[in-house]
Formats: structure tokens, sequence, C-alpha cells
């Protein structure tokens, strides 16, 4: 509440030293990019709602955003207008922000998988544009294949998993079975987990394929009973980005162990059931708006465009450059209604924020953990650290 009313606050002042509202509104345009197919949101995926799964496409996130900044844009003399473009592939997605860009665009969101986003910011790179990425939780998105131009909202698999770990270690749960399943996406999320299990001193006991599958040569490997009877072992962690495989795995378990990953209990950028910080209000917009509850794209989505409406708001509608400058700079203090000053890390344009670790229907406890600390800014113990970046711009 205190971070919301410094933020409320600072927004007065910024308006109290505006120019008076000229008769010719400048208009700021921000054009929301997703894939037109895009299988991670195909109704068939979605029907069993997982922890690990969005409920919906995320423009609705960035409209409700755009909603609440209709005041400011109007009290400083901008209007800022969200459009919404697609595509059936990269390179179509490449030639709309050429397009929109020549025509004046200099905010895009992209909801995309991470090879899509890294080829369009990639394709992108040099231009006068920022592309926020809110749906590819990617770790090469924020080391090797880094852009300039591109920032990230949602947290990546990194910040997950060491939200994770560092919960389980706040536990005593120290012994960790792995459970890993066949989907790329699967493999880097195992991986992120892994190398949290390191650096936070986690023991893997044993990391298993499973497989979803009717072929009876391999119901072996999709039976939770037989995966979950090896060495002993304090927890489940369950890397699987589809979701239907993991709803089974509570209750399932030969032990009596917690469920952590893609069930159970999971790491997310924001919760439906997360009650503090203004999040009910925001909650009830966003349902109101869509019909249904935010998910971590919703969030991410919406945070980047209060971050371009901070950003135009404290810099007066600034040249392209001062604003990015600001936008990505230290000075900036977004409120994500987790509780946090939230702001850009320099060396990957990752989002510092918390993490949420939610069950279902309960937001069980926020990363990072009591006792976890860092020389400047405990967020920055989630995910990549400066010493640990790869990215070079």
């Amino acid at each position: 509440m205190k971070l919301f009313l410094r933020f409320a606050l600072g927004m007065v002042a910024a308006l109290s030293l505006a120019t008076p509202v000229a008769a010719a509104t400048t208009t700021v345009r921000i054009v929301h990019l997703e894939l037109d197919p895009d299988g991670r949101y195909d109704e068939t995926r979605l029907f069993f709602r997982g922890l690990a799964q969005p409920l919906g496409r995320p423009f609705a996130g960035a409209e409700v955003a755009l909603r609440e900044a209709r005041f400011v844009g109007q009290a400083i003399g901008v209007e800022f207008a969200l459009e919404r473009a697609s595509g059936a592939d990269a390179k179509a997605l490449v030639a709309a922000v050429e397009r929109l860009n020549k025509d004046g665009v200099r905010f895009f969101l992209i909801d995309a998988p991470g090879a899509v986003v890294a080829e369009v910011s990639k394709a992108a790179r040099g231009r006068e544009l920022l592309l926020f990425n809110v749906s590819a939780p990617d770790d090469a998105l924020r080391q090797a294949q880094c852009q300039p131009n591109l920032l990230h909202t949602l947290p990546n698999d990194a910040m997950r998993a060491d939200a994770l770990a560092q919960f389980l270690v706040s536990k005593k749960w120290r012994s960790v079975l792995l459970l890993e399943g066949p989907r790329p996406e699967d493999r880097l999320q195992a991986d992120a987990f892994e190398r949290a299990a390191k650096r936070f001193g986690l023991k893997i006991a044993e990391r298993k394929p499973f497989v979803l599958s009717n072929d009876p040569r391999q119901r072996d490997q999709g039976n939770v009973a037989l995966l979950t009877a090896g060495a002993d072992h304090d927890v489940v962690f369950v890397a699987d980005s589809d979701g239907e495989f993991a709803r089974s795995v509570p209750y399932r378990t030969v032990r009596s162990r917690p469920v952590v990953g893609a069930e159970g209990l999971a790491a997310a950028a924001w919760s439906w059931a997360w009650e503090r910080h203004g999040a009910p209000q925001l909650n009830a917009r966003l349902e109101k708006h869509a019909a249904r509850k935010m998910a971590d794209p919703d969030w991410a989505a919406w945070m980047a465009v209060k971050a371009v409406v901070e950003a135009v708001v404290r810099t007066q509608n600034a040249p392209f450059a001062a604003l990015a400058k600001y936008l990505k700079g230290e000075e900036i203090t977004l409120d994500g209604f987790k509780g946090n000053r939230l702001g850009f890390r320099a060396w990957d344009n990752q989002l510092r924020q918390p993490v949420l670790l939610a069950t279902h229907n309960a937001v069980i406890e926020r990363a990072p953990i009591a006792g976890f600390l860092h020389p400047t800014n405990n967020l920055d113990t989630l995910g990549f650290d400066q010493r640990d970046s790869r990215c070079a711009f």
C-alpha cells in the first residue's frame, strides 16, 4: 500500500508539472503483436486449466492497462492508443513491425513462443522501437539471444526455478525427484530447476523422463507410481509445459510427498488469489473485462503498457532515445501490485519482480524468501544476476 501511495503521489506531482493540455493531442501508439494461430492458446490444450497454462490471450491485460492510463494521458496532452496485429509466423510479424514502425509506432508488445520472439527482435535490432516480451519464459532470450530493444515483463524459467528452490530450502525439503516431459519446453524447465538446485544447495535425487501416451510399450514411462518408486526424496518437481501429465501426479506418488512445478505449487508472475497491494482490484478489473481470471501473460501485458505510460509521463513524451533510456534506467519506479518497486535489469532487460508461489486457489509465499539476500537488491536472487549473465548487447 505504501508503494502504491508513493506511486500515486509521484504521478500527481508529474501531472502538476505538466504543460496545459494543448488543442492538438499527441497520440502514443502501442501495438500488441501475436502469433495466429498459436498452439499455446488452443482450447483443447487449455481444457484442464493447469497451473502451467495461460487462461487466454494477454491482449486483455493490455486493454485493462490502457483504460487505466486514459486519465493520465489526458492530463498531459497525450492519448494512448492500443492496436492489435497478428501474423502466421515470425516473418509475418517482422513485416508488421517494419510497416508499423515506419508509420511512427515505437512500442510493441509481443505474444509469441521464444523462437519467434528471438527472430522478430533480431530483425528489429537498430530500429527506433522497443519490444516487450509478455509470454515467452525462455532463458535464452535473456542470455545468448538477448537484444537491446527487447524487454521482458514475464519472469523467465530461471526466476521461477530459483523461487521454488528458495522455498524448498526454507522448508528443508532438500532432496528432489525431477520428472521431465518430452517437449523442448519441458527440457528448458528441467534444466532451469537443476541450475537452481545447484545454486541453492538442493540435491536432485533422480531425473526421470515421463511420456503421456496410450502406447502399451510406453506405459511404464507414464505410470506415476513407477516413476516415484526409486530413490527417496522430499519433494517431486514436475517439468511439464503442457500440464496434462502433471495434474495426475499429486496423490499418486508412492511416498507421501508434495508436488511442485507444473502442478501442486507453482512459481508464477501472478495469481488471481493474490490478495495484497491492490491485487483484488486489478483482478476484478480483468475479470470484468475479459470474463475470466488474470494469469501470468495478462499481468505481463498489463505491466508492459504501464511501463510505457510511466516513461511517457515522466519524460513528458521525450524523443525516443531519452524515453528509452529512462524506461530502462534506475530511476523508473513501476508498481506491479506485488509490493516492490520494479524496474528493468541493465544487463538483460528483464523486469525485476517478486515471484508468487501459488496453488490453484491460494498464494502460499512470495519470493525472494526471507533470508535470501543480495548485496544490492534481493530481487536479484531470482534469475540471472549480473555476474551470471551471458547477454552482450
